[in-house]
């Protein structure tokens, strides 16, 4: 997503995880990707990648990517560690306080997304803006912070969904928003799994209730 949005070309080569090539499993033992290599070094760090990259390729022949809102970059950041907790327990007695715990965490980054920017706000205007109307976290364009949040989120609307009968409430408008413009764009829905692939990756995560 990231490379797609710098204007890289590049080639996807997809990989069977049970079966990895010789030359992969050499290059970073006991690691899944994603990782990348240059000038010899292998990175498996996400996030060391994705700093990398906005490094590396760097303006001005490649767009900046890293978002204007420093508070961009920690919204919804506990969102994927409370549906983890929830998707992966198996005790029905706990699941109404892991599912509201899920909920909690989903409530706040649907505030930071309806609440306005600063650069929302025109301080000559006689109109108050109360919700946000920007498309992603940071404004109107993707940043390093969607690269990270969205698929995390589309995974949990998946997963949830076919392993809990669990919804985003309707009234988290700020979540819709932002799932339905991520939608709209080539640069998430290419890169992104099919929904049967992730429902048979969580396969054996989601817990069955006893």
């Amino acid at each position: 997503m990231i490379l797609w949005l710098k204007g890289v070309i590049f080639n996807v080569t997809t990989v069977d995880l049970k079966r990895k090539p010789a030359d992969l499993q050499n290059l970073a033992p006991g690691t899944n990707p994603p990782f990348m290599t240059f000038d010899g070094e292998v990175k498996t760090d996400v996030n060391k990648i994705e700093e990398f990259l906005e490094e590396k390729l760097a303006p001005p022949r490649y767009p900046k990517l890293a978002p204007n809102h420093p508070e961009s970059n920690s919204a919804g950041n506990d969102v994927f560690a409370k549906f983890s907790a929830f998707i992966k327990n198996p005790r029905k007695d706990a699941n109404e306080n892991l599912e509201k715990s899920l909920l909690k965490a989903l409530r706040k980054l649907d505030n930071y997304l309806n609440s306005p920017l600063p650069d929302e706000i025109d301080a000559y205007s006689t109109e108050e803006i109360t919700v946000s109307s920007r498309k992603f976290l940071d404004g109107d364009e993707l940043t390093l912070a969607d690269c990270n949040l969205l698929p995390k989120l589309h995974i949990i609307k998946v997963v949830a969904k076919k392993y809990r009968n669990f919804d985003f409430p309707p009234e988290m408008t700020g979540i819709s928003r932002y799932l339905n413009n991520a939608y709209a764009r080539d640069e998430f829905t290419n890169t992104c799994p099919a929904d049967q692939e992730i429902e048979y990756a969580y396969l054996d995560v989601a817990k069955r209730m006893k």
